[in-house]
């Protein structure tokens, strides 16, 4: 038995300091190949360090090894030893037959930096040299999947799996196939492969891209049933609540879909888009006064969100609180974040507190979107009449009967503002 062989046999028995002892051992006696055996074999046992002694040994008498470097660098990349690992591989030639290996692993490099860019160029320098390698098109399509850039992973991993390659590395490739799809917004492509894997084998990640390729396909049915899944199996996964809640919505069962939203309130208290999301279905409800404290609480976490900010001003608006509106509003005048909408409801707040020039002024900056909205112009129209600005009155009020002719209050009041 070699001395490589016993320092293995020493480790797996948690003979740790003989370990340390035959290892030396070897090092000084063993030949090179079972070195080298002996380093691939420590770091896959986690004993990196011992592989990088063995390495750099070899290193010395083979200068010329490319294979070593490579391996060394590798190691480097472990240890956060970036300026070491590029070392290494700026020795490996572009002519090296390991110069493709090279490649790859500072792509490796380059992507745990950051420099995505850069990252992508030596994958697609590596996949010119070697174009039919599926390693190199498998790298690639990871990649691009980890960067977001799901257009062209889903190529990549639809090549592989044609090419009859269903897994590489440990990762499902139709899984991968899937969830590209999905995210590209493809989803009778994706429901395809992702029902392909068996549910036992997804992770709560894929569960819940099966969930919402069902909720975009409007299965709501099946949506549900997944996303109640993933739930009962991760009920920390916050996001699935409001998508679990508007798939009750959209089988009008709106008291299932406020209990929904309501646990996934327990869950995650800090997601102000679960927050806005209940108050929504508050509102759906008639529970009026709760949706205006789940509103409140999501604008207490995101002060800066728009979204929830509208909905409360409508609230406001809905039920005549225009004071309460002005109190919301008018901060958000100052710092000059501001929409039409925003402006018609503080038109109509100004008009309350007999803000007359403030209203008006108010009341133009809403036309310019909503110039072709009933709603904002028989308002417009009643607001003018109230001032005496009958020119603004008339225009306005056309408009209106242009969209809405069978009024016939308002179309008296235009007759009588024409025979003026």
């Amino acid at each position: 038995m070699t001395y490589s062989q016993t320092a293995l046999d020493q480790l797996e028995g948690g003979q740790l300091d003989d370990f340390k002892t035959s290892f030396q051992l070897a090092l000084d006696n063993d030949s090179d190949d079972m070195l080298y055996s002996l380093a691939e074999e420590l770091y896959s046992l986690g004993f990196s360090t011992y592989s990088n002694t063995i390495y750099e040994k070899l290193l010395k008498k083979f200068p010329n090894d490319d294979n070593l470097k490579i391996n060394l660098a590798e190691l480097a990349i472990d240890n956060d030893d970036d300026d070491k690992a590029l070392n290494y591989l700026s020795q490996v030639s572009t002519k090296s037959p390991e110069y493709v290996r090279s490649l790859m692993v500072s792509a490796d490099l380059y992507q745990t930096q950051g420099m995505f860019e850069i990252s992508e160029q030596k994958l697609l320098e590596a996949q010119k040299l070697a174009p039919s390698e599926p390693v190199i098109e498998f790298a690639l399509a990871e990649f691009y999947f980890t960067t977001r850039n799901y257009r062209k992973a889903v190529n990549l991993y639809l090549d592989l799996i044609k090419s009859g390659t269903l897994e590489m590395s440990q990762v499902d490739l139709v899984e991968r196939l899937g969830v590209s799809y999905a995210e590209i917004g493809k989803f009778e492509q994706a429901v395809g492969y992702l029902e392909q894997i068996k549910p036992i084998q997804m992770n709560s990640d894929v569960k819940f891209e099966l969930a919402f390729t069902y909720f975009n396909l409007k299965d709501y049915e099946k949506a549900i049933k997944a996303f109640t899944d993933l739930r009962d199996s991760e009920p920390q996964y916050s996001s699935l609540y409001p998508y679990l809640a508007d798939s009750y919505v959209n089988l009008k069962q709106v008291d299932n879909a406020l209990k929904a939203i309501q646990e996934g309130i327990a869950i995650d208290q800090y997601n102000e888009k679960i927050w806005q999301k209940a108050g929504q279905i508050a509102l759906m409800a008639g529970e009026d006064d709760l949706a205006l404290k789940y509103l409140l609480k999501g604008r207490e976490i995101a002060p800066d969100d728009m979204e929830i900010l509208t909905l409360i001003s409508d609230w406001y608006i809905s039920n005549g609180r225009y004071s309460d509106n002005l109190a919301l509003l008018e901060p958000v005048v100052e710092d000059h974040v501001f929409d039409a909408h925003l402006a018609y409801n503080l038109a109509l707040s100004y008009q309350d507190a007999g803000k007359n020039k403030l209203a008006a002024n108010n009341y133009e900056i809403a036309a310019n979107e909503l110039g072709d909205n009933p709603d904002y112009l028989k308002h417009a129209a009643l607001f003018y009449r109230e001032i005496g600005n009958v020119d603004k009155e008339k225009q306005t009020l056309k408009k209106y009967l242009d969209l809405v002719p069978d009024d016939l209050e308002m179309a008296s009041m235009y007759d009588e503002d024409i025979n003026l």
